[in-house]
């Protein structure tokens, strides 16, 4: 299982959310490179940037804190947050990202998402699917939609889509727990790679999580409040 640390990007700034709520935003590092570079150094592989400015305007904002991150490291980032259009995921693969997360694309313009699928393959798109009750929320999390998490997973598994970042945003930042009896549903029904986000605090959550199936895990608040080391994680890459 890929244990991906997380670093989203608002105002230029590495900061976290709780639930989604852009006025819980905490600072944790004024520059997210030296944040991506820390997590180089102590083994990690992997990691998750999201430009949270970008995932509630119609593009990208973030790509220079996207692109330094990419120069100045060998980690391998995925990358969402304001992927509207087909500029943007040339912006997103042309700044560094090894694959790109697209969320409220997949909803409010499926064919174009499609697409993307299609010319670049699914190894370099990974569908985001956000749900709050079970039900698909975008925009930042701002809107909800009346989208059934498993269905919309289930139809983009027929679109060609092979992995998948689930995040229950009641959990998201809460230090509670990860949604593992949704995530075993899915895994039930699809054949998607599942990576869980939101809510893992503990090395026993993640070694669950692996347990499960889930391909891959991704940690941010745990990580910055202290709860889980990068010396413990080191054990698990």
């Amino acid at each position: 299982m890929k244990i991906i640390p997380a670093i989203d990007i608002l105002n230029g700034k590495c900061v976290r959310l709780t639930q989604g709520d852009y006025n819980t935003s905490k600072i944790y590092a004024k520059d997210p490179l030296e944040i991506a570079k820390q997590f180089e150094a102590n083994g990690i592989k992997y990691l998750h940037v999201v430009d949270l400015d970008g995932a509630r305007s119609e593009h990208i904002v973030n790509y220079k804190s996207l692109e330094a991150i990419c120069l100045k490291t060998s980690l391998s980032v995925d990358f969402g947050g304001g992927i509207k259009s087909n500029k943007d995921v040339s912006i997103a693969f042309e700044c560094g990202a090894a694959q790109i997360t697209g969320g409220s694309i997949a909803v409010s313009n499926p064919e174009m998402f499609k697409q993307w699928i299609d010319e670049y393959g699914s190894h370099m798109i990974i569908l985001g699917a956000d749900c709050k009750s079970r039900k698909i929320a975008t925009h930042g999390w701002k809107e909800d939609s009346e989208i059934d998490v498993i269905e919309f997973i289930q139809e983009y598994e027929k679109r060609g889509i092979t992995q998948v970042i689930c995040t229950d945003i009641s959990r998201d930042g809460m230090l509670q727990g990860p949604a593992e009896a949704l995530y075993k549903e899915i895994l039930q029904k699809t054949t998607v790679q599942l990576i869980a986000s939101g809510g893992v605090c503990s090395m026993e959550q993640l070694k669950s999580l692996k347990q499960l199936g889930c391909s891959g895990a991704i940690i941010g608040k745990a990580i910055y409040e202290e709860r889980i080391s990068l010396k413990e994680i080191q054990s698990l890459c």
